[in-house]
């Protein structure tokens, strides 16, 4: 897989505040959905991350609307950022139904969980 095949989600810090985003991706790729065994960042649930104020926020969406996991991921995920991007976080959750075309790598589809 080439980098040019991979879809990096664009988040409204990639515009505002650029310094932010490789930390805040390494950080939050240390989140991992456990029962697909891949990370948040490839597999598209972080939506968006903001900065107002130095307040962040992270707009996040669940693979299932009642992951049984869910609220672990969240938690983690607030931890996560707020390690990465070095200020408080907050998470809010979108209501998008989240599908593999939300994936950053399209690659991922050969581990043969979608035909």
């Amino acid at each position: 897989m080439t980098e040019a095949e991979i879809k990096e989600i664009q988040w409204t810090i990639h515009q505002t505040r650029p310094d932010l985003v490789p930390d805040a991706r390494a950080r939050l790729s240390e989140v991992i959905d456990p029962e697909i065994g891949m990370n948040i960042i490839q597999l598209g649930l972080v939506r968006d991350i903001e900065v107002e104020n130095n307040i962040a926020r992270v707009k996040m969406i669940l693979t299932t609307p009642f992951c049984p996991y869910g609220p672990a991921m969240i938690e983690m995920t607030k931890a996560k950022a707020t390690e990465g991007l070095n200020m408080p976080v907050t998470v809010e959750m979108g209501m998008d139904m989240w599908d593999f075309s939300m994936m950053e790598d399209p690659s991922a589809l050969d581990w043969g969980m979608y035909a």
